[in-house]
């Protein structure tokens, strides 16, 4: 068998798995359970990431073949992350070169299909992250829904909320968000909501996909629509600009996340917000996945970049 690398993105309820050959030509593709230790227990991780291997094991892929290893996951600030994921690897007899990462980074590789740049990520939570020539890193936000997420599916999905609660009792206009929360909710009263709201079995993904509405409430001219979408856009703005300060304007800016993605007008706020104070910035979408990022930084680890 011929030498291969692994690139894993690790999300909260699965993991994307690709083997490739150093050239980064991609062999394979699995799926399999999550692998994030803060959203699962850890007896569940370390049987998914094991599984994982037993399954590279049944296909034929031999470990001394191995060049790379690359796992990009949430949570890795906390040590035990990366101590648990190397144990793992270090147990079915890998002795390549291995690396746990941030999800971030290797979305960063994977969107600019280089590991310089910048990368805004606007989804359940929101964070942005840069990485210049000489290889220093920044980052803002990402500290969570209690306290940051500016400009995230959840920031957007609780002020929809506060929205439809504010209007109930008068304290502001009325607004579409209450016919489209009910319906979307299948309920039909303000009590009703808020047993969903604070039903411990609702998570903030949740909340956070409640943000889908933000597309129909602006295309009915909702003001109320409006003001949250430019809210987010101010908070996406927000997060990116002490990166971009930090580093060349001419460099490029990938907007990810389905926030981001899934919703051309925030989309096209964010960029002509930027480009009002950066006219030389260049936003584009991502080129590729996380998991094809944790690819790239494996064949980094082989020397193959």
């Amino acid at each position: 068998m011929s030498e291969y690398i692994i690139g894993m993105d690790g999300g909260g309820t699965k993991t994307k798995v690709l083997i490739a050959d150093r050239n980064q030509t991609i062999l394979e593709e699995l799926t399999a359970g999550a692998i994030n230790y803060n959203g699962a227990k850890k007896e569940e991780v370390d049987q998914n990431i094991q599984g994982i291997f037993h399954t590279l094991e049944d296909k034929g892929y031999k470990k001394d073949r191995c060049r790379g290893i690359c796992i990009g996951t949430a949570g890795i600030s906390n040590p035990l992350v990366t101590e648990y994921m190397k144990e793992n690897i270090n147990h079915f007899g890998y002795t390549c070169s291995a690396d746990i990462v941030g999800d971030h980074e290797t979305a960063l590789a994977g969107a600019l299909m280089q590991t310089e740049g910048i990368i805004v990520i606007a989804g359940t939570g929101s964070i942005c992250y840069g990485k210049d020539q000489c290889g220093n890193t920044y980052r803002t936000g990402g500290f969570g829904h209690l306290i940051d997420d500016e400009g995230s599916g959840y920031a957007i999905g609780r002020d929809i909320l506060s929205a439809v609660v504010r209007a109930h009792d008068k304290r502001a206009e009325d607004t579409v968000f209450t016919k489209l929360v009910f319906e979307y909710l299948h309920i039909r009263s303000i009590e009703e909501l808020i047993r969903y709201v604070y039903n411990p079995k609702h998570s903030k993904k949740e909340i956070a996909k409640l943000s889908i509405l933000i597309d129909e409430a602006y295309r009915l001219q909702d003001t109320v629509s409006v003001a949250i979408m430019d809210k987010c856009v101010r908070g996406l703005v927000d997060l990116t600009r002490p990166i971009l300060n930090h580093m060349n304007e001419n460099c490029l800016v990938a907007a990810a996340g389905s926030v981001l993605l899934n919703n051309e007008n925030i989309l096209e706020k964010f960029t002509a917000g930027m480009k009002r104070e950066y006219p030389d910035i260049s936003i584009i979408k991502p080129k590729k996945d996380a998991a094809y990022g944790a690819v790239i930084l494996a064949a980094k680890l082989s020397g193959e970049d």
